[in-house]
């Protein structure tokens, strides 16, 4: 059984409840039960981030959101040491932190991450339907 760690876009539109219009094949794999989810606690970081800087509104209070997410059968997925200093390859192109952080903890984990982002999408550990 596949084990998908959740990029920002993909938890957003969990959270603002239109993740079945935006990913039906996806969709349709967790509802059937054909995989596992994670969310990272970077990927929490970037959306209250965000959020308090008025760019981003996410559908639900923020303290609401790890309840939510739980509630939908995702297990967030704590930030360790191993995942900061991984040493991975390649490198994500966007030079993002968060981007780096989430690509480190697939590996470490043994994750695939779910991802629109398209300088993502053909990284090794980006996961395809």
């Amino acid at each position: 059984m596949p084990r998908l760690l959740l990029d920002t876009h993909i938890v957003l539109a969990l959270l603002r409840r239109d993740f079945d219009q935006q990913f039906p094949a996806i969709s349709k794999r967790f509802a059937a039960g054909d995989v596992s989810g994670f969310v990272s606690v970077a990927t929490l970081w970037e959306i209250a981030i965000k959020n308090r800087l008025g760019k981003l509104e996410t559908g639900i209070p923020l303290p609401e959101i790890p309840a939510n997410l739980r509630s939908g059968s995702l297990e967030i997925l704590g930030i360790e040491v191993a995942h900061v200093l991984h040493p991975l390859d390649p490198e994500p192109p966007t030079r993002d932190p968060f981007d780096r952080l989430l690509l480190a903890q697939c590996h470490v984990e043994g994750l695939r991450l779910v991802t629109v982002d398209r300088a993502l999408v053909d990284h090794p550990l980006a996961f395809r339907t």
